[in-house]
């Protein structure tokens, strides 16, 4: 294994054997990071605490979304700095994966509410620091020519993993325990042919004396010395949150405002045409992105996809509209992944920080998560209902999709 140097930017394209490992990593990654969430949390919890279940999960969720926010650029970081004849990347994809699957297991053995918390906190600690490596080998070692097709393979397991993770929990595994462990064991199996298979420089690790240590200000990227990063990070943020705003109160909306039969029903077809349109557009849109040498004009035409699709629920609360928002979301939204990936991993501020600064970025995407709730509840109940709401996740996706012209080193 050779000795590269770690900040230049790659010339060779990686070929599909590679690309392939990394949507491994992507969809174990994936299953152990949505399926708790949507199915076996809220059964475990419903069965220890059936009367207080939903400030229970509210509360084990938010901890582990303030464990990810911290773990991923922390674990960057780190990954950044590290050296051994395994490369920098590869060691945190593995031992992420193992801290991820035994925070999984630990989980599936609580009886009480503090105990799921804490198992999922670190199931949440392992699977954020095997995100971090996964992220910054994109940077690493795909040129930006195919950095956008590249970036719409590895976002496909960001809608596929619930899916496939969700029929794996409820049609192979028998109980919560056992899909816990049955996601432990994808995640450990997911990621060893990348850790195994693949190659990446040995980069030697700098003297002690000379290793900067990881201080709590070098997480702070300036937007005054760093416009374009800032301008990326905001528009990130802007569009995952009209998108958590739309998506939050999906149940009730087909329940209360579509009046659908059945609701859990419902949103598992909506999800099916949501995954159906990520996979679809994901790989071609970055492809087109690649080809044509430009990304803030698809980044923004497919933030006005994902906004018209809210629009449409904002005037039409019924069955056939809900369905044609789902897939015209999932079409906006595969293009949007890959592309502004690639975008992002053009801007960042130094090259041997690729891994923190993608963690920065990466509180772009859990920061909605938490504030979703928090901005949509009062919109529901004060300010217009279910049209007030869509249309103000319609306002604030097209607004993310306008500033991201603000950006100027990308075309």
């Amino acid at each position: 294994m050779t000795t590269e140097e770690p900040h230049a930017e790659p010339r060779e394209r990686v070929g599909a054997a590679w690309i392939s490992g990394l949507v491994l990593v992507d969809l174990g990654l994936y299953m152990a990071f949505l399926t708790p969430i949507q199915v076996l949390l809220a059964q475990q919890i419903e069965a220890i605490d059936p009367a207080g279940k939903d400030v229970a999960l509210g509360w084990a969720t938010g901890v582990g979304a303030l464990i990810a926010v911290v773990a991923n650029p922390l674990a960057g970081a780190l990954s950044d700095r590290t050296g051994s004849r395994f490369g920098r990347r590869r060691p945190w994809i593995a031992g992420g994966a193992a801290v991820g699957a035994a925070g999984l297991a630990v989980t599936a053995a609580q009886t009480t509410v503090v105990g799921v918390a804490l198992g999922w906190c670190l199931a949440q600690l392992g699977l954020n620091a095997m995100l971090a490596g996964a992220n910054a080998v994109v940077p690493d070692r795909v040129p930006v020519e195919q950095r956008a097709a590249v970036s719409g393979f590895v976002g496909i397991p960001q809608t596929l993993g619930l899916v496939v993770g969700a029929l794996l929990v409820t049609m192979v595994a028998t109980g919560t325990s056992a899909g816990y462990l049955l996601l432990a064991a994808a995640t450990v199996l997911c990621a060893l042919p990348f850790v195994l298979l693949t190659r990446e420089p040995h980069v030697p690790q700098a003297p002690r004396a000379a290793r900067a240590p990881v201080r709590a200000k070098d997480f702070w990227v300036s937007p005054r010395a760093y416009p374009d990063f800032g301008w990326a990070w905001l528009t990130r943020f802007l569009v995952m949150l009209g998108n958590a705003m739309g998506t939050l109160y999906l149940l009730y909306f087909l329940k209360d405002a579509v009046h659908y039969a059945d609701p859990d029903e419902g949103v598992l077809i909506l999800t099916l045409l949501y995954t159906a349109g990520v996979v679809v557009t994901a790989v071609a849109g970055g492809m087109v992105s690649d080809r044509w040498g430009r990304r803030r004009a698809l980044v923004s035409v497919s933030s006005a996809v994902m906004a018209a699709a809210s629009l449409l629920l904002t005037f039409w609360h019924t069955w056939a509209v809900a369905m044609g928002a789902a897939a015209l979301l999932g079409l906006g939204f595969g293009v949007y992944i890959a592309v502004d990936q690639a975008l992002i991993t053009q801007v960042l501020p130094r090259a041997g920080d690729r891994a923190k600064d993608l963690g920065v970025i990466n509180i772009a995407n859990s920061a909605p998560q938490v504030l979703g709730p928090a901005l949509a509840a009062p919109v529901v109940a004060y300010a217009g209902g279910y049209a007030g709401l869509y249309l103000t996740a319609t306002a604030v996706t097209l607004l993310g999709g306008v500033l991201v012209w603000r950006i100027r080193s990308v075309p």
